[in-house]
């Protein structure tokens, strides 16, 4: 039903094709009812005669055939009568029903047209009150102007909020409560004998030492790590991007031909987008790689667990304020961050497939870890609200211990496409599996809901091994930070409303794994990139030339010629499909001469099945960065 999209109002030929439904009703219905005047007639009558014949001399064989027949008859007249009764109860309720179903379908759709037009009034409002705020003459730099605005700022972030209030899209009331209960223990007083508690499972409070664990590095701020990247600098680089241009745009003009279609396949104008690719917003996952090179560190799995889970934890940290679309990456686009040298580690992306559009990653990192994956985007527009799905799953396996751990994303939720504030939010829940020790860490994803206690971005999770006994508690927002608790003790609470019975977890004080760094200096007129955002894009030499910084729209964008951008992404968008109808032609031709096509094969990457899923990935064949000392390119397809 949400991909119909929109439904034309009732024309003319529906209410007359209704009026006569209920004419021939109302004809059919008159018929019945000279049945049942002729049945009542001709009835009688046939009563009549058997009752003469009765009253005739007659042999007594006869009469007794005669009163048979005429009982036979009374019967047949009252059976028609009952039918005929029926027959008419049934119109009229049919007829009365058929009226309040009519009425009540014409009050819908009047209902509908009335919100459209609303939308459509308020995305005009919108625009002309952006289009005037623009011509407003700017405030004086005296004093009092000065103390004005500082006033207004404040109204105007309290008008914010209630505007988010106001606008917001709302779930249901209750969410579905947590499944466990977290009470902080004090380690110097917890004696207490599982014993007394009903399936208690006992850990030890002194296991949890801070004086040499991987995780007393992780109570602090993990930007600690930017000082070492200030004292050993390889490269500088830059801190800011051109300011982003105020260019209005009529949202519902474009939007409402959109509702109900895939989103890859809508020609959108780079008003929407962010000077990246979705293939550099892939590479922004490694914001937070020192996550991994502790997790190295680690000599427990399931400690080493509570890192991964944090490291998933904070890709989505850079999304809260980013609504805008990274641009769809051209098939055979590729995009690489060698940053060996600074952190360690070398990322490189390829976009494998257009339709549907999917991309493959591999990292490798001197400091004992691999990360790959292939994400497929599926992303729906829905009218309100647009839903992005993330296809695939994410590999990482650490060198020296062999541990191998696979997760998917979650999805994510951008709201208020139409009218309001937009908004992002991310709900669902991640199941990391450590496939060499089967240790597990589910962690749940609380979307946002207005009646809510809990705080917004809420992420819980629980770590247990492979026996299924848990523990660690990760607790955290997906948008600030992630802690983790050592479990001393865990039991079986009370049993909810629901009939399911919560565990009580006794934990000990939790430890800071990750924290968000925060947003750099004008950060609200730059896309709201992070630091690592803010230079994925900066032009390097000796990259492929497939390279998305060499992507001559995206670069335009950046530099905050829209319109030229506009024009330059429609013609790589056309070249991209005439290399696809080329394609698709020496496909037919090879299928009518009885040979085989094999299609795009993708340059860096290869198909094949993995051996811990089972799943067909694309995976890194090597040659890359070979190719990349060499400087021989000879081999890139030409997309730019």
């Amino acid at each position: 039903a949400d991909d119909s999209g929109d439904e034309e109002p009732a024309s003319q030929s529906d209410k007359s094709e209704l009026h006569g439904t209920l004419k021939t009703l109302s004809s059919k219905l008159e018929d019945l009812s000279t049945c049942n005047d002729l049945i009542a007639k001709h009835g009688a009558a046939l009563q009549r005669s058997l009752s003469e014949l009765e009253n005739l001399k007659l042999p007594a064989e006869s009469g007794e055939k005669i009163k048979a027949v005429n009982e036979r008859a009374t019967l047949f007249r009252i059976t028609s009568n009952a039918m005929i009764n029926a027959c008419r109860d049934f119109l009229d309720l049919a007829e009365t029903h058929s009226r309040k179903w009519q009425r009540a379908l014409q009050y819908e759709r009047e209902q509908r047209i009335r919100l459209e037009e609303t939308i459509e009034q308020l995305a005009k409002q919108h625009n002309s009150l952006e289009r005037a705020c623009r011509g407003a003459p700017g405030l004086s730099s005296s004093s009092t102007g000065i103390t004005s605005a500082a006033k207004g700022s404040v109204q105007s972030a309290k008008g914010e909020a209630s505007d988010e209030d106001e606008e917001t899209e709302y779930f249901d009331a209750m969410e579905d409560a947590p499944a466990f209960i977290t009470v902080t223990a004090d380690p110097k007083h917890h004696r207490r004998s599982g014993s007394n508690l009903s399936g208690a499972s006992e850990g030890h409070p002194e296991d949890w030492n801070l004086e040499d664990s991987v995780f007393e590095g992780s109570n602090q701020s993990s930007y600690n790590e930017s000082t070492c990247k200030d004292l050993l600098p390889k490269k500088r680089r830059r801190t800011r991007i051109p300011d982003k241009p105020n260019y209005s745009l009529n949202l519902w003009s474009i939007m409402k031909n959109c509702i109900g279609k895939e989103l890859s396949k809508i020609p959108m104008p780079v008003n929407f987008n962010e000077p990246l690719s979705m293939l550099q917003r892939l590479t922004e996952d490694l914001e937070y790689h020192e996550l991994l090179d502790k997790a190295v560190k680690c000599e427990s799995s399931t400690e080493q667990m509570c890192f991964v889970a944090a490291f998933s934890v904070s890709s989505y940290s850079t999304t809260v304020h980013r609504t805008a679309k990274p641009f769809n990456p051209l098939l055979g686009e590729t995009y690489e961050l060698d940053r060996l040298e600074e952190f360690g580690f070398r990322s490189l992306c390829e976009q494998v497939s257009h339709h549907p559009p999917a991309a493959a990653h591999h990292v490798y990192s001197k400091r004992g870890w691999t990360l790959w994956q292939e994400i497929t985007i599926a992303s729906k527009f829905r009218g309100k609200y647009l839903s992005i799905m993330p296809l695939g799953t994410i590999h990482l396996e650490f060198h020296s211990s062999g541990n191998h751990y696979v997760w998917r994303k979650v999805t994510s939720t951008v709201h208020n496409i139409i009218v309001g504030k937009l908004w992002i939010d991310q709900s669902g829940e991640i199941e990391i599996v450590n496939h060499k020790s089967k240790d597990k860490c589910q962690l749940k994803f609380t979307p946002y809901s207005y009646f809510s206690r809990d705080v917004p971005r809420k992420v819980t999770g629980v770590v247990s091994d492979a026996d299924g006994k848990a523990h660690y508690v990760m607790s955290g927002t997906w948008d600030e930070k992630m802690e983790c608790s050592k479990i001393v003790q865990s039991s079986h609470g009370s049993t909810s409303t629901e009939g399911k019975q919560k565990t009580v977890y006794q934990t000990l004080s939790p430890k800071v794994l990750w924290k968000k760094y925060p947003l750099p200096e004008n950060a609200e007129n730059m896309y709201f990139f992070s630091d690592l955002a803010l230079t994925l894009n900066e032009p390097e030499e000796r990259v492929a030339p497939t390279d998305s910084r060499l992507r001559p729209d995206q670069r335009l964008m950046e530099s905050g010629r829209w319109d030229e951008a506009n024009v330059e992404k429609q013609r790589l968008e056309e070249k991209q499909r005439a290399v696809r109808r080329r394609r698709e032609a020496e496909a037919v031709e090879a299928l009518e001469e009885g040979k085989d096509y094999e299609g795009y094969i993708p340059l860096w990457f290869e198909r094949k099945v993995d051996a811990v899923t089972g799943e067909l990935i694309c995976v890194y064949k090597g040659g890359y960065w070979e190719a990349k000392d060499k400087q021989d390119w000879s081999t890139c397809p030409d997309i730019f």
